[in-house]
């Protein structure tokens, strides 16, 4: 059985959790996330846990277990603490400024780039070379993130571009390293 799977899920205070319908759904201080129960997992709910069980042992069935209590488990976390990603802006002129709810980038392109903020997401910028995105829903942090990121990624050379806060940038000699 999978360790992931078997493992149960504590409910805090607060925070209200309806299954119904191949469907679950959390309530909590930050906001409210559903999601589609992926394959026949079972989730029950005895008290302030949640256990998911799989019916068989099917390979399909196996393979979605561990992924649906952790998806679930996100859940929890996303409506009572939220998840964060933080980004670091390198490069000589490359900055991050507030344009209301969205951000405008410079990148050393000859045009600003302006990243929308999709619902549910909030932009933080504390200084002008870091950009914090935080939200309740952890896939969409992570891909708001990743999109970002993708503007302008760190190049081998100098090392400029969007980087997730420490990020490890492999760097290359360049011509002087032939020698």
């Amino acid at each position: 059985m999978s360790r992931i799977g078997k493992a149960t899920i504590t409910v805090p205070a607060g925070v209200d959790v309806t299954v119904a319908a191949g469907r679950i759904t959390v309530k909590g201080p930050k906001g409210e996330l559903a999601r589609v129960i992926p394959g026949n997992i079972i989730i029950s709910q005895e008290g302030d846990t949640l256990t998911c069980e799989r019916p068989n042992d099917e390979n399909k069935t196996k393979a979605m277990h561990g992924l649906t209590r952790s998806l679930v488990n996100n859940m929890v976390i996303g409506v009572t603490e939220g998840f964060t990603k933080e980004l670091q802006i390198v490069g000589v002129g490359y900055r991050a400024e507030a344009q209301g709810k969205d951000i405008r980038l410079s990148l050393g392109f000859s045009h600003t780039v302006d990243v929308k903020a999709p619902e549910g997401i909030t932009f933080d910028i504390p200084a002008q070379t870091q950009v914090i995105v935080k939200g309740i829903d952890k896939e969409v942090v992570g891909q708001v993130a990743a999109n970002i990121r993708s503007i302008r990624k760190p190049e081998p050379y100098k090392g400029k571009g969007v980087r997730y806060l420490g990020e490890r940038v492999v760097r290359k000699a360049g011509k002087a390293g032939k020698k």
